[in-house]
């Protein structure tokens, strides 16, 4: 349980965000699972968890091969183990660092929000080891990285409307059903406020979390209207993103949330059917694919795939993603499907270069 003085300090930082505080009071239970610090030799020092890819990445090019024989880093992400005590993961970012020291920095998430230390520039950080500093003064240190964290994935919404499903996508990423972060949140927040979790404002809509044929059916029509986006059904962060930037070109009110007048706004593109709104559960998360030759951005694969798509679902019954089943002449047609899908795309951007924004 949180002493005196630190519930005043998640209030504070509620009150900044104009949050109900009960609320991030319950994102800070479920990240922090009651435990702030770990003793290492004798200090009172932050959690953290090694990267072993981001540093594989981040590490000077020179030194990756002997980052990768001392068993630091690998470019497959949980191919390097974290050690089980803290006192040897604080002694592996040490070893890290004598090879180089600003990468090993950037390859730790830190505190009880696990913030990704990459991160520091754009939450405001001077530099990873000033971000680094900030965790290790206590528990205002942590929150101060999760607050800045909360407000730059753009998830103050979420909280907001008590979208404990939209937060829990955008804080935990795709897998977060299969944790039951959700349900976690909420539960925690009702301990806290001693009552049940009032009904989100985004309840019925589409928005961050949601899954399934109508998220396809939304995707669809904002690659229609210029934004790439992976058709995949999957309502994360990419697509929350891109149904900001429609709202705010048609001054509608920018809150990621697929309302009826959205909905009308996107159908009027010629004359498709409104998307009916339903909340749906989350799947796994692809990421946005970079379109043919950086033309048309990733609408021109996603349209190919989309037809290979349809041709193995009339062939296997089995769904998107059945392609093994197609057979070897299959993956020939496909691959002509795609070429023709990539010239059209690109046909069609030169013809209309005004109709798409660049992203």
């Amino acid at each position: 349980m949180f002493t005196h003085i630190q519930m005043r300090s998640v209030e504070a930082e509620a009150l900044k965000l104009s949050v109900d505080p009960n609320a991030l009071l319950a994102a800070v239970k479920i990240e922090s699972n009651g435990k702030i610090f770990a003793d290492v030799d004798g200090k009172n020092l932050p959690l953290i968890r090694w990267e072993g890819h981001y540093f594989d990445q981040l590490v000077d090019p020179s030194k990756r091969q002997e980052a990768r024989k001392a068993g630091l880093a690998n470019p497959k992400a949980g191919a390097v183990k974290n050690p089980k005590s803290q006192s040897a993961r604080w002694a592996l970012l040490k070893r890290a660092m004598k090879i180089d020291p600003d990468a090993a920095r950037m390859s730790i998430s830190i505190g009880f929000g696990q913030v990704m230390v990459a991160h520091w520039k754009k939450l405001g950080y001077q530099s990873p080891a000033h971000m680094i500093e900030i965790a290790c003064l206590g528990f205002t240190g942590q929150l101060d990285l999760m607050t800045n964290y909360i407000k730059w994935a753009g998830l103050v919404d979420e909280l907001q409307r008590f979208d404990w499903s939209g937060f829990a996508r955008g804080y935990n990423g795709p897998k977060y059903r299969k944790y039951g972060y959700h349900t976690k949140l909420k539960n925690a927040y009702e301990r806290f406020a001693g009552k049940s979790s009032p009904a989100s404002a985004s309840s019925g809509m589409l928005r961050m979390g949601s899954e399934g044929a109508r998220v396809r059916e939304l995707q669809k029509l904002l690659v229609k209207h210029g934004h790439v986006l992976n058709i995949d059904g999957d309502f994360g962060p990419a697509t929350r993103d891109a149904v900001k930037a429609f709202q705010a070109e048609n001054g509608l009110d920018s809150d990621g949330v697929v309302g009826p007048r959205t909905s009308a706004e996107l159908a009027s593109f010629e004359g498709e059917p409104a998307i009916q709104s339903a909340d749906v559960p989350a799947t796994e998360n692809r990421d946005v694919k970079s379109g043919v030759f950086g033309m048309g951005g990733g609408a021109a694969l996603t349209v190919g795939g989309d037809k290979i798509n349809d041709i193995a679902d009339k062939l296997s019954g089995t769904g998107v993603g059945s392609l093994e089943w197609v057979s070897t002449g299959m993956y020939v047609v496909a691959g002509l499907l795609i070429l023709g899908g990539a010239f059209w795309a690109i046909r069609g951007h030169l013809k209309s270069k005004q109709t798409f924004e660049g992203i």
